[in-house]
């Protein structure tokens, strides 16, 4: 895990060649196709940038191992529309192309109906879109599908379509034949291949950390069938008519001071978004990763600690069995360690998570259930934190299969149904809200403030 500073002059003047790949509908072999996409244009030595939209963690990591750049989001809701056309700017900085996988179906998004979908993205980075077609039981329906896809938005340029999970020659031939009187082309036709299909776990796939080599070796298969069956020239040169889009620099923290913050990684703790790093870094901290699983204490002269997300659950036992970094992380936090979790670093500071101990610096047990918690959220903080005041409002995300008992009271989350959570006090703040620093770089700021004045002792 890296943390590169960036300032504001380290952005594009202008974005350059860049795609969307959409779907018809969520989970029909999009993120197979977009990743493929991306490792077979490195594979012809181009520099290729990667982006997904909307907030998820998983999806990025396999990007980031196809195009051997840092994985980065643009979500509209989480960031401001007027912030996604400089943060594409900084994802595409130095590279030939930019690659954008959407997000669920093209037009779908967040309830409130503010810009948040594949199509919000495309329109504000006015990027042509490549729509991927689940074609398995359709052949010339899939007219039908395309024209809606192509007339149901003026403000987006429908500029290929990938059919995907093509059965047969013969198939191929009726899709290309009913596809050509709409006069979009057929940028290619992926073969049904169940080899293709990546492992899914009850949060989406299984992140690259946990099985690198395997994904490693499937992404080289994968990238070899995508350039067999997908004419790269063709998606370049669509990618190349994207209009000059001017970009400045997404807006950064100023520096704070100089500190240290430790950041869970590994295996177990893989969620934690690179704006929000390099965010960290510009404000003055230098970003030390420690991995709770096979480390027996935290790293030396740190002043702070950040924990996003992950699979603590998948992990339990192997976190409950290093005691010594346990009992090292409840010392330092409850002597003032400025503390920042997200989500599965909650699970990981609770006194348990389903039945075995964890660190127990949050008074609170987290239990792994069968209910889904999913969506955007507006946070109020009802007490001084980490990340500001009593009264600091942002926004973020859950996304989430357990509960916490006690919930905590430290924020009053907005969604459709107000409710308080979490854990807080001046130098904690733990939650299972992730936020995105890409357009509030304020938070950030607020924690690397509490990091410089934390100075808290290190482990003996």
């Amino acid at each position: 895990m890296t943390a590169t500073a960036i300032d504001s002059a380290g952005s594009m003047a202008a974005l350059g060649a860049r795609i969307v790949v959409a779907g018809v509908a969520s989970g029909v072999g999009k993120t197979t196709v977009a990743t493929g996409l991306m490792a077979a244009l490195r594979a012809r030595g181009l520099a290729v940038a990667n982006a997904k939209v909307g907030p998820d963690f998983i999806d990025p990591g396999y990007h980031a191992l196809a195009t051997g750049r840092p994985p980065r989001n643009l979500d509209p809701w989480l960031s401001g529309p007027d912030a996604i056309a400089d943060l594409a700017g900084r994802a595409a900085h130095g590279a030939d192309v930019l690659v954008v996988e959407g997000v669920m179906g093209m037009f779908d998004g967040a309830d409130d109906g503010s810009p948040s979908s594949t199509a919000d993205v495309a329109a504000l980075i006015e990027a042509p879109v490549v729509l991927v077609v689940d074609v398995a039981a359709m052949s010339s329906s899939i007219a039908a599908v395309v024209r809606g896809f192509r007339d149901h938005d003026e403000r987006l340029h429908l500029g290929g379509v990938i059919c995907n999970r093509v059965g047969s020659e013969r198939h191929e031939f009726l899709l290309r034949e009913a596809l050509e009187p709409l006069g979009v082309p057929v940028l290619g036709c992926m073969p049904r291949d169940d080899g293709l299909t990546w492992r899914d776990r009850h949060l989406g796939l299984v992140p690259v950390a946990e099985r690198p080599d395997d994904v490693r070796r499937s992404l080289d298969r994968l990238s070899a069938m995508v350039a067999a069956h997908i004419d790269l020239d063709g998606v370049m040169q669509l990618a190349r008519s994207a209009p000059g889009v001017p970009v400045g620099g997404p807006e950064l923290p100023g520096a704070v001071g100089r500190c240290r913050i430790a950041v869970a990684a590994g295996a177990a703790f893989t969620f934690a978004y690179t704006d929000n790093l390099e965010a960290m870094a510009v404000a003055g901290a230098e970003v030390v990763p420690f991995d709770p699983l096979h480390d027996a204490s935290l790293p030396v002269d740190v002043d702070a600690m950040f924990i996003g997300g992950g699979f603590p659950e998948v992990f339990g036992e192997q976190l409950a069995a290093n005691e010594p970094l346990r009992a090292d992380v409840n010392r330092r936090v409850g002597a003032g360690l400025a503390t920042w979790a997200e989500c599965g670093g909650l699970l990981w500071l609770a006194g348990e998570l389903d039945g075995r101990r964890m660190v127990g610096a949050v008074p609170t047990t987290a239990t792994l259930g069968r209910r889904l918690t999913l969506g955007y959220r507006t946070a109020t903080t009802t007490v001084d934190s980490v990340v500001g005041r009593a009264g600091t409002t942002f926004r973020g995300h859950e996304f989430h299969y357990s509960t916490c008992a006690p919930t905590g009271d430290a924020l009053w989350i907005s969604s459709r149904q107000g409710s308080g959570g979490g854990f807080a006090s001046p130098t904690l703040l733990a939650s299972y809200v992730h936020h995105h620093a890409g357009g509030d770089p304020s938070l950030v700021e607020a924690f690397v403030a509490a990091a410089v004045r934390s100075r808290c002792p290190s482990s003996p």
